[in-house]
């Protein structure tokens, strides 16, 4: 036990040095991601010190529930490629001009329009998709318009994992949490949707009082345009993508699986693109940039993080963790211990580590456990930038626009924001539960 407890804490001090200090290197040009090795290295050290045997790994991994990790992969990268297709077609950077040219010379404008635009799309799509899409766009535009990208850039990163928590499909730690315990897209979102309203709405006020003299400056007007590159390709990724959701409601009522219905909608959307470039005899690179864009690292990174979860579950760990979070208010303890976490190891490790001491925890409070560690996996990004993966691109982004980046600037900000809204959030399911 005290070796798989040792490698497993050395193996998460490995991956938060990593994020931290080096989480990607530039191999011929490429930018590689390397944060996913040390976790992979510490799952190979559990094994070959007889920590977990290959024959329980495999047995995890093909497992037929709803915690099995290849299901949850296959229903994150469906969604994925729904969304990153979207973006080649220019969708986002048209909504986000459309979003610039609405606010005129208005700061204060821009800055409320902007808040909401990323907040819907990122309900219908992913956190990680819109902070790739708006963030290079907002610093282009904010440095031809001659004004301080940090209001924008912050509400960005706000809207984006704070509406994330709306549907199940927001924040690939929705995904594990929920799936693992069998709750449905309907049942998910009718305890979710308030108490994201609350939040959101709280983040916002905090965001626009932190910022209000900034943007009380003057806009002046930059005129950024951008055009669907082919209106009947984005009317295919629309029509996906609504009929996905729409699937994903009535998952529970038609009796199927939410990965099956994505990765259906998926390979749906890879044929109709085909059929539409052969009979328009046109040519395009959706299909081939969509393959090369999705974060195939989150294979390795996944299910290395799942034999080290499995390890510790083998040998009492999460139980132990789960008798320590037993409490009268479960939202409080699990939504504390998950946003805190979140910020230590990252909040995908967080999510497949939170599943097993949410499992041994008692049947009364484990609803409460699930909503209130799912509300921590997407708040806990806006406290330091090591709590989510979309916070970690979101950092690396700005470092390639040479826009001026301190982690003392993200955190005091972040403690600011993240905490009046997780309380609101955990408070509202108190009450709802």
């Amino acid at each position: 036990m005290e070796t798989a407890v040792g490698i497993s804490v050395f193996t998460c001090a490995g991956l938060l040095t990593s994020i931290l200090v080096k989480p990607s290197v530039n191999i011929k040009k490429h930018n590689v991601s390397i944060y996913w090795m040390v976790v992979m290295v510490g799952a190979l050290a559990l094994i070959l010190t007889n920590s977990i045997s290959l024959k329980e790994v495999a047995e995890g991994l093909s497992a037929d529930t709803a915690v099995n990790p290849i299901k949850i992969l296959v229903l994150f990268f469906s969604m994925s490629i729904l969304s990153v297709f979207l973006d080649e077609v220019c969708f986002f950077r048209y909504m986000a001009c459309f979003t610039l040219s609405r606010a005129k010379a208005s700061q204060k404008k821009l800055f409320v329009f902007l808040f909401v635009i990323v907040s819907v799309l990122t309900v219908f799509t992913s956190n990680d998709i819109i902070i790739l899409t708006f963030t290079p766009f907002i610093c282009y535009f904010a440095k031809n318009a001659r004004i301080d990208p940090t209001p924008y850039l912050f509400c960005e990163l706000v809207a984006a994992n704070t509406w994330s928590m709306m549907f199940v499909i927001g924040n690939p730690t929705n995904i594990y949490l929920a799936t693992a315990n069998g709750i449905t897209f309907m049942e998910y979102f009718k305890v979710m949707a308030l108490l994201t309203l609350a939040a959101g709405l709280v983040a916002f006020i905090v965001l626009y009082l932190l910022f209000r003299k900034k943007l009380a400056e003057p806009l002046k007007p930059n005129k950024a345009e951008e055009k669907i590159t082919d209106k009947r390709l984005l009317g295919i990724g629309l029509l996906h993508l609504s009929l996905c959701t729409i699937m994903l409601v009535i998952s529970a009522y038609i009796n199927l699986e939410m990965w099956l219905i994505t990765l259906v909608f998926a390979c749906s959307l890879f044929i109709f693109d085909l059929c539409y470039r052969g009979l328009s005899h046109t040519h395009g690179n959706e299909l081939k940039d969509c393959l090369k864009r999705v974060p195939w690292e989150m294979v390795p990174f996944i299910i290395s993080m799942f034999v080290i979860v499995l390890t510790l579950d083998k040998y009492g760990v999460t139980e132990k963790i789960s008798t320590l979070l037993e409490c009268s208010h479960p939202e409080f303890s699990y939504g504390a211990a998950s946003f805190l976490t979140a910020n230590m190891i990252n909040n995908i490790p967080m999510s497949v580590l939170f599943c097993p001491i949410i499992g041994n925890a008692s049947a009364t409070i484990t609803e409460a456990a699930v909503y209130a560690s799912t509300i921590g996996s997407n708040l806990g990004a806006l406290l330091t930038p090591v709590g989510a993966l979309a916070a970690i691109m979101w950092s690396n982004i700005l470092k390639k626009n040479h826009v001026a980046f301190r982690y003392t600037s993200y955190i005091k900000n972040g403690v600011i924001v993240s905490i009046p809204a997780i309380i609101a959030a955990l408070a509202v399911l108190g009450l709802g539960l």
